[in-house]
């Protein structure tokens, strides 16, 4: 997922000369395997073992490759943190010294509609936030992603891409801060119930929109005209319900090294996707496999059950956002400027605790997310039957996941399976399926 970074023009100056000098890092030695061949141990056999075919996988990966992405994956638990720290001491400055007030008093001075300074107020926030956690945003987003070799841009167009996140950013928070302002002070005694409503509103307008406003404003989708891949991926969405006439691709190579694919959309607006980092890398197996675990999230209905799962999180939210913020002004409020919950200017206290709520519910949320795609993973190995391609994707998805995690840092720390759990998983279908793979 794409992380906004906007960024204040003095610190572009200062960056752009030492994001030109720094060179690439030379990983050639250090990544993943590109061609994954099965090893004898995963051949079928009468001993086959799921086991010993998943350790054989595993053993294709070079130390080095194995030792870098264990490096990245474990360096992002403590972005996690520092993500946190940053956008509480942020918030925290932002009321301690009265720069959400003066924003909120330069808005009204502007406008007398109150709809209209609650969206002038954002667009000052959002600037604000952006200047101040510019620096941690610009070594996670461009020189981190370089240095470990993942990312392909340069500055300049890095930076567009984080102008026009900035941009959506703006336009889609404005109205939607705006609106939930507009019902605190309209609606004093249930604000917090009809916000979640208007929250989750907005949430579900995203995904609807976001295939074909926003991702376009990133990347070229194409139609794929190969009927290698083609054929086999269209006769697998018709054999599992999906009514797909083409497939596309996206360039996802002009930012990274990534390799991804998805199928989303409803009707006329279906569209099954896969970007050209895994046309170029995949083998024909790897790609059916990855698109079997894509139509599984389609036909599995996870995203109205995330959007389920996540309504629930926003309504205990606000229910938390109510009794939070009231204690909050009732304590700081005067010396933060702010004397109404439905002033514009509470709104940094209001992400702090949005801050500390979602911290603190990573793993619940995690859990979640690991689960429906643990369900995509045997959806997807099922209707592709390719769980040596399987076996091949988890191992390049492993370039910037950790492989082989202990239990607990599994729970905490991941949204989908480990790079071993999928193997193991492909390796046991295998075995009790290996008649389809004999001659």
């Amino acid at each position: 997922m794409r992380r906004p970074i906007p960024l204040a023009l003095f610190l572009v100056l200062c960056l752009v000369p030492a994001a030109r000098a720094q060179k690439e890092v030379d990983l050639s030695q250090s990544q993943m395997p590109s061609v994954v061949a099965v090893p004898p141990e995963a051949q079928p056999s009468d001993h086959f073992s799921a086991a010993a075919a998943t350790q054989a996988y595993l053993e294709q990966i070079p130390a080095s490759a194995g030792a870098r992405s264990d490096a990245y994956f474990e360096g992002g638990y403590w972005l996690i943190l520092w993500d946190f720290l940053m956008a509480v001491v942020i918030y925290w400055a932002l009321l301690r010294f009265g720069w959400s007030a003066r924003m909120r008093d330069f808005a009204r001075r502007i406008t007398r509609i109150a709809f209209f300074q609650d969206m002038l107020y954002w667009v000052q926030f959002l600037i604000v936030t952006a200047i101040l956690g510019a620096p941690l945003g610009i070594y996670e987003g461009y020189f981190r992603e370089h240095k470990y070799g993942l990312a392909n841009q340069t500055f300049g167009p890095w930076l567009g891409d984080q102008l026009k996140d900035l941009a959506v950013n703006m336009i889609m928070g404005a109205f939607l801060i705006a609106i939930l302002f507009a019902i605190i002070r309209k609606l004093r005694g249930t604000w917090q119930i009809w916000g979640a409503a208007v929250t989750i509103a907005f949430f579900i307008f995203g995904i609807m929109i976001a295939p074909v406003f926003f991702l376009p404003l990133f990347n070229k989708f194409t139609r794929l005209d190969d009927p290698k891949v083609t054929t086999p991926i269209l006769s697998m969405a018709r054999a599992n319900g999906i009514a797909a006439h083409d497939v596309y691709q996206m360039d996802a190579s002009k930012q990274s090294k990534r390799m991804s694919a998805n199928v989303s959309g409803f009707g006329k607006t279906m569209r099954i996707t896969l970007n050209d980092n895994l046309l170029r890398r995949g083998s024909p197996e790897e790609i059916q496999a990855v698109m079997g675990h894509e139509m599984g999230h389609y036909v599995l209905n996870h995203i109205p059950k995330d959007i389920l799962f996540f309504s629930v999180v926003i309504v205990i939210f606000f229910a938390i956002l109510r009794w939070g913020l009231g204690g909050a002004l009732t304590r700081y409020g005067a010396g933060w400027g702010i004397s109404d919950i439905g002033d514009p200017a509470v709104l940094p206290a209001a992400l702090l605790i949005i801050t500390a709520f979602f911290f603190v519910l990573t793993p619940i949320l995690n859990t979640h997310i690991r689960t429906t795609e643990h369900e995509a993973d045997m959806y997807g190995i099922n209707a592709s039957r390719q769980p040596d391609g399987f076996a091949q994707a988890a191992i390049h998805l492993g370039e910037y996941r950790k492989m082989s995690p202990g239990p607990v840092e599994e729970w905490i720390f991941y949204d989908h399976p480990s790079g071993r759990r999928r193997i193991h998983d492909a390796m046991q279908w295998k075995a009790k399926n290996l008649s389809l793979f004999q001659h």
